[in-house]
This record gives C-alpha cells, structure tokens and sequence, in this order.
C-alpha cells in the first residue's frame, strides 16, 4: 500500500483539484474479428485527446496473476494494500445505503436468485429483477419475523436491483465465513461454512435465517432463492482526511461503491444522477466544496458481465461524450482508469492489467499517445505498477508532497 506514515509527513496545503473517474471493469480482451478491445473499438474523440496530452500506464488491482473483486480494487485505487485490508461486500454494501455498522455487526451481501425444482440455480441474478420488487421482497421476509436466537438481531435491507443487505447483531460474532453463492449456474447455494472457530456461531446462525428466509419466498418468481457473500465486520480503516489531508467526496450510483468510499472517510455526495452526464453535472454543482472526487460508472463492468461487447463500448462512448462536462471544472489532475478487467468475452472479472490515463496539464510527461486504449497503456510512459501507488502519483502531479530529504 501507500507509505501512510511518509505521505503524511510530506503532505502540504494546496489549492488544486483531483478526479479519480472509475469506469469500474475497463479493461478488456480483443475480438476476433477487428483485433480491438472495447476500449480500442469505441470512439473516444475527448479520452484520445487526455491521451496526447496527459500519459498512460497500467495497473495490477491486487497482485499479478490475481483476479479482483470490486472491493479490493478499489481499495487499492484508494491506496490501501488490498491483501491487508481485506474488507468483505457486505460491510460495502450495508454501508453504502448508509446503515449504521457498529462492531457487533457481521454483514452479508445478499443475491436473489432463481432455483428449479432440484434446488439448483439457474439464474445467479434472478433476471436481474428491479428494485422496486427486491424491496417487496425484503418486506415480506422482514415481515416473516424470523428469530435466529437469543440476543441477536437481524435486519435486512434492500439496496439495488437483485442485491440487498443482511446485518447480524450480537455479542462474540465474527465473520470470516464461506460465501453461499457457488458463483455458477446448475449448482445449490452452498451453505455457510466458517473459515475459523470464531466464526462458527455466526456461520451456523446465518445458516438458520437463509433457511427460514428462503422458505418465505420458495413460492415467488423468478427470485424464489437467495445467495449471500462477503460476510464481514467494520475494518477500521486509516481515513482520507488523516491520510492525504484531502476533502474528499464520492459520486457513486451503486451502494456498493458509496460504502467502499465512505469506509475511507470520503463523504457520500447525494445526488440524481443515472447516468455519467448527471454525475458529471454534480461534481459541478459540488466543486467548491471538495479537493477530491471519486467518480463511480458502473456500466462498463455490468455489460462486461452480461458478455455483451456494443453495450460496454456504448458505456465507454457515453463517458467520453459526457467528459467536457467534466473538463470545463478544470481539475488538475485526472485519473480515468478502472477498478478491475471485465472483458465481455469471459463475461467475469479478470486479472489482466487495467488501463490508465493520468492527465495534468502543469506537470505530466507526454509519451506520444495518440489513444487510450490497453496497447497504448502497455507501452505508456508510466508503465506497469500496483494500483496502491495511484494516490501517492496523484498527489505529487497535484502539488500536495513536500521534497523527501534535504
């Protein structure tokens, strides 16, 4: 990770402006038929044009060889080493809807899902169901009352689309604990399996509420079962402000990626937005009141997902379109990059390198690019590096490090 204790002791005052733009699960593979990624294949007339003016590199999230979750990747976006920090979804996600996590709390990530006769999943999405029907479905279960055992509470939230929150409270729980989601189709959710005798209540506890939950909704369609992942307790994390004395804020759609932000101390920016447009219109609307933006697309990584090549070129077209927006702020430095590989083609997270576009007017080395894309940023002048190292770039482009040494 980032040298907290150096950064902190080089930090200085300074009145210049960054912009981390995530377009989360950039990175991708090339097609057979024209040899270009999604990246390569989309016009990108304000992106090319960073390009030439800025320089390029490309990161490893975690580690090479290692596929990232969007939780490590962004950790490590942030600066923290993500093989130290370790934080599971269900904290993100319990989190990023603004629910108040204390240190009794193990939290769970929540699919819905569909099962056939036999039990076996034949959609890890539930066709991806809207969030007005995650919340009825929420509802009913709340409804059902379901006690796992004395002194224990259990609340549970929706949060977006086919995801919502599972919050175990209680005294002695720990939640280093299996993910249920089997993470393909034509298979059961497994069950819940404590890592370490710790964990063992808090396993055996989830187990009872995941039976008596999907009991409740057994008889509904297409969500009539349930996955949960990324058990986890509070982290504790070493917070913006303290660290790289910025005032930071994030403008996030999903919940996930709000709760990943606030966990680093950045405030969660309300807004509107659905799309990168509207997000690009309210860090306008809020750019005085920060030196730091994180700026959240989720889309990329979705249409990656859904093995869908036009839809995540289409995203990429749109950010691009949007940038002016964005660009007429005038930030200092700006980093568009992305958390993780999505290539359509695996239709999953990956562990190729992600791409990296820095663009700074006053202090970037121009390397000759001409476009953004994974060739280019393979052969960019800022190379090949772990993604805890972008903060430290960002501040020094920014003015904010004092000279180390005499």
């Amino acid at each position: 990770m980032a040298d907290f204790e150096l950064i902190k002791a080089l930090i200085q005052p300074a009145q210049t402006k960054i912009v981390l733009l995530v377009m989360d699960g950039l990175g991708g593979l090339p097609r057979p038929e024209d040899d270009k990624t999604e990246l390569e294949a989309a016009h990108t007339p304000n992106l090319d044009r960073l390009a030439r003016e800025g320089c390029l590199g490309q990161h490893y999230p975690v580690a090479i060889g290692v596929t990232s979750g969007s939780g490590p990747g962004h950790l490590g976006l942030f600066g923290y080493d993500p093989l130290r920090y370790e934080i599971g979804r269900g904290v993100l996600e319990a989190v990023g809807i603004g629910f108040n996590v204390t240190d009794r709390d193990v939290c769970a990530r929540g699919n819905f899902c569909t099962l056939d006769a036999q039990g076996r999943i034949t959609d890890r999405r539930a066709g991806r169901i809207p969030t007005e029907v995650c919340a009825r479905l929420v509802k009913k279960i709340n409804d059902a009352q379901i006690a796992v055992g004395d002194g224990i509470e259990v609340f549970v939230e929706p949060v977006q689309d086919y995801r919502f929150v599972v919050v175990m409270r209680g005294d002695g729980l720990a939640g280093n604990i299996e993910d249920t989601d089997p993470q393909r189709t034509g298979a059961p959710p497994l069950p819940a399996i404590a890592r370490d005798a710790a964990s063992q209540r808090a396993a055996e506890l989830f187990n009872r509420w995941i039976a008596h939950a999907g009991e409740v909704i057994r008889d509904e369609h297409p969500a009539n079962g349930l996955t949960l992942r990324g058990f986890a307790k509070e982290p504790g994390l070493p917070k913006f402000a303290d660290v790289y004395g910025l005032r930071a804020g994030a403008i996030a759609i999903y919940p996930m990626y709000r709760g990943v932000a606030a966990l680093a101390g950045m405030a969660r920016i309300a807004h509107h937005a659905h799309n990168a447009r509207e997000q690009f219109e309210t860090a306008a609307r809020v750019w005085n009141d920060y030196d730091f933006l994180f700026i959240h697309v989720k889309y990329t990584d979705s249409r990656g997902e859904d093995g869908d090549f036009e839809a995540k070129r289409a995203v990429i077209e749109e950010v691009d379109a949007a940038l002016p927006v964005l660009l007429d702020l005038r930030p200092d430095v700006l980093i568009v990059t992305g958390d993780h590989s999505t290539p359509s083609q695996l239709r999953s997270h990956s562990w190729h390198p992600v791409p990296l576009l820095l663009w700074a007017p006053a202090t970037a080395r121009r390397d000759g690019s001409t476009h953004f894309g994974e060739r280019a940023c393979a052969r960019g002048g800022l190379g090949t590096f772990y993604a805890k190292d972008i903060m430290p770039l960002a501040l020094a482009h920014a003015g904010r490090l004092q000279k180390f040494g005499a």
